[in-house]
């Protein structure tokens, strides 16, 4: 019985990682927003951002990866390596928060002594998001 319940709560875990993952790899892709300025029209998307494109790309193989190890039967000795390549994706997860958030805040607060000015007043939706 217990190794049922451990089972299951295995896959409950990997089933919540795998619709985090997904939706936050979909939320990126079709976030995108369009300022106008006299005459002039600019269009923000994720990927006019490095560390935006490495977010969504770190969160899309976690989700297959997160989708292929549900698959894995449970006598599998592959097991073994599942633990360290689970603490290599929550290293590549971090990574990609760090990376997007970092540049999110840039973006909301911008850096005085770097000279940046704040650019979410342009993209107030886009802003208010991060």
């Amino acid at each position: 019985m217990a190794k049922f319940t451990k089972r299951v709560f295995t896959i409950l875990l990997r089933l919540l990682a795998l619709a985090a993952t997904l939706s936050a790899t979909i939320v990126m892709i079709t976030s995108h927003e369009t300022s106008s300025l006299l005459s002039f029209s600019f269009d923000v998307e994720y990927s006019d951002t490095p560390a935006f494109k490495y977010f969504m790309i770190v969160n899309a193989a976690v989700s297959v990866y997160s989708l292929l190890i549900l698959f894995l039967p449970p006598k599998s000795q592959l097991w073994r390596l599942i633990v360290a390549l689970d603490v290599i994706i929550a290293m590549l997860l971090i990574s990609g928060i760090s990376a997007a958030s970092a540049v999110a805040y840039v973006g909301k607060k911008g850096n005085s002594s770097a000279g940046w000015l704040p650019i979410c007043g342009q993209f107030l939706s886009s802003a208010t998001k991060s």
